[in-house]
């Protein structure tokens, strides 16, 4: 692999975690997840930061860790939060200085994964398909104009997703096939919920 940072941006509950950590797994290099650094640095989850100091405060902090991240590491795959792309300064930083795959679902996909999730901020609400489509028509166009690849995650196993990842980063001159045929498929990773 070039030396080079693959970063997944996506809806939230996309699989740009699970699927991340597998694709770094099968490439051997490093994961990073923006979410979990920024909890790490804030000693608390992001649910609570969320309702004590509010978005706009939440997104200057993650533009921050991004940016710090991308700077610091010139291989391995960084998983983003679903609202990274929000901020015009974190798209620009993703596409140049990474190769970003939008790892896209339906809003209906993403219900039918998260209708239990009581920790995405964003999703407690009343009726989280509306939202979940809401968010969707404001964030799509944005995932598009930051990726440089766009994978449909609809509905396979993040095997699936993992090996779509693989093919796509090897047609792009990304990848050794070589090197990845050997590791493709040794361990059948969980599936998305």
């Amino acid at each position: 692999m070039r030396s080079e940072l693959i970063a997944l941006v996506g809806m939230p509950g996309g699989g740009k975690s699970t699927v991340g950590r597998q694709l770094a797994r099968q490439i051997g290099v490093p994961f990073f997840d923006s979410d979990h650094e920024i909890e790490r640095r804030i000693g608390g989850s992001i649910k609570a930061f969320f309702e004590q100091h509010g978005e706009e405060a939440f997104r200057d902090l993650e533009t921050q860790v991004i940016g710090e991240l991308l700077a610091e590491h010139r291989t391995g795959v960084l998983a983003t939060g679903g609202g990274a792309v929000l901020r015009e300064r974190n798209r620009e930083l993703l596409h140049g200085r990474s190769t970003v795959l939008y790892l896209r679902s339906t809003p209906e996909d993403l219900f039918r994964r998260l209708r239990h999730d009581t920790t995405r901020p964003l999703l407690q609400v009343r009726d989280p398909l509306a939202r979940l489509r809401e968010l969707h028509h404001q964030r799509d166009p944005l995932y598009r104009r930051c990726a440089h690849y766009v994978l449909e995650s609809a509905r396979p196993s993040v095997h699936a997703l993992v090996n779509m990842a693989l093919m796509q980063l090897e047609l792009a001159g990304l990848l050794d096939p070589n090197r990845v045929a050997a590791t493709v498929g040794a361990e059948p990773p969980p599936k998305l919920h």
